[in-house]
């Protein structure tokens, strides 16, 4: 059954993300005083009375603002709008009925689609005398609420649904979260456009015209997958604002919450300390990782240039060793398609997991060949072995004395694993649990 879909619309900074963040549960829309903040549609999903519905929370329209970036943002809104079954258009009491509003209001009433009213900040008295007075955008229904605190959503939330043709609140979960990755003007938001084949997000020459963290879901191979566009993340004394900043923890909360992590260069310019920071972020969030230079139709190659950049990247990403490597263009096409078979490869390898009994002959074998040395105090004696955990491959050693066993002899564990296992492109974590009694 196809979900219902709302969609927030108003003039920039009157608390349409604050809304939407109510709505859904979820603080995903960066909220910021700064108008237009919110630049692509950022989709979550909500639930009211058994009825589900998703929601999205657009770009401010009619800013005045004269550039064809901010023009573009307004474009998306309107497109969204038309296609959405009912619409919330939000105001602020603090400002009355201005101008834009109205702007708003003879736009949206063009498209078609159910609208209500909603007038957003009312939680002081002085802002509610003048509610009456927004009457005159010519809507029958009009909600008073508080975004913020939640006044006054239940009762738009009861309209909300009792209009919704179609609402369903059985959502499929996805099969694999794929976060794309970077410093700012890598070509992120080109390389999801690409792999999902229509433009969703707004591609600008400009760094940073992604400030939130866009989720896209679609289906690949009979797969559920969830893209998720983040902001570049800048260092930190280039982040000039805190909507910058914002925007970077955005990024780094999306990290958390995917399985695996797509890490973008730019092939046209040379590997910086911050993509090496940037990498280090999925890295320490164990997460699965995919490495991909982009552009790399401006590179101009020979037989020996694949290597040449995999052997620098290797040499500035020592703790990436695991991760797979792709050179791609996201604007020309080029072997976009082995993004996601790649991603896909990389979750299940995340997600492997080895039988005991197989496990403890193998690492038998291992110990055998390689036992461990004398450290700490004493020699080191494994009892059995286990694998814990998946995503990511977690593996537990029963020893005497944890002491007894160096890093380099732990490392040597892990690389044995992967020498064995593989687990291409996820961290693999190698536990010492010391035996009672041993």
């Amino acid at each position: 059954m196809t979900q219902a879909v709302v969609a927030i619309v108003g003039r920039p900074n009157v608390g349409k993300s604050t809304l939407f963040n109510r709505l859904t549960s979820k603080r995903r829309a960066i909220v910021h005083a700064t108008p237009g903040v919110t630049r692509d549609i950022q989709r979550g999903q909500s639930e009211w009375n058994g009825c589900g519905f998703t929601l999205l929370d657009t770009g401010g329209i009619f800013s005045g603002l004269d550039d064809e970036l901010i023009t573009h943002v307004e474009q998306r809104a309107i497109d969204e709008a038309t296609s959405a079954d009912v619409i919330l258009f939000v105001t602020d009491a603090n400002d009355g009925v201005v101008s834009a509003d109205e702007d708003v209001a003879q736009r949206v009433r063009t498209l078609g689609v159910p609208v209500l009213l909603v007038v957003n900040k009312t939680e002081k008295k002085l802002s509610q005398q003048g509610i009456g007075d927004f009457f005159r955008l010519g809507f029958e229904k009009l909600f008073a609420i508080s975004a913020l605190h939640g006044e006054g959503t239940g009762d738009l939330l009861d309209e909300v649904v009792s209009m919704l043709p179609h609402a369903d609140v059985h959502v499929k979960s996805e099969d694999l979260r794929l976060a794309i990755i970077g410093v700012p003007n890598v070509g992120k938001s080109s390389l999801v456009n690409a792999l999902v084949g229509t433009e969703q997000n707004i591609v600008d020459s400009r760094p940073g015209t992604t400030r939130d963290s866009i989720d896209i879901t679609f289906s690949w191979n009979g797969q559920r997958v969830t893209l998720v566009d983040t902001a570049g993340i800048k260092r930190r004394s280039r982040t000039k604002s805190d909507v910058d900043t914002l925007s970077a923890v955005k990024s780094l909360e999306s990290i958390e919450r995917c399985d695996v992590v797509v890490m973008l260069l730019d092939a046209s310019r040379a590997i910086s300390a911050q993509d090496v920071r940037v990498g280090g972020y999925a890295h320490r969030a164990s997460r699965g990782v995919l490495v991909c230079f982009n552009k790399w139709d401006t590179v101009n190659k020979d037989d020996k240039t694949y290597r040449d950049y995999e052997r620098r990247f290797r040499s500035r990403f020592a703790y990436l060793s695991y991760a797979p490597v792709l050179f791609i263009s996201a604007l020309a096409r080029q072997r976009v398609g082995r993004v996601l078979d790649t991603a896909w490869r990389v979750h299940e390898q995340r997600n492997h997991r080895i039988l005991t009994a197989e496990f403890n002959r193998y690492i038998g074998d291992v110990i055998a060949g390689s036992p461990p040395p004398y450290h700490g105090g004493g020699t080191g004696k494994i009892y059995y072995a286990t694998q814990v955990e998946t995503a990511p491959p977690t593996f537990a050693l029963f020893v005497n004395r944890a002491q007894f066993f160096g890093r380099n002899y732990v490392r040597y564990i892990a690389n044995q694993i992967r020498r064995a296992y593989c687990f291409e492109g996820t961290r693999i974590k190698v536990q010492l649990v010391e035996k009672k009694g041993g």
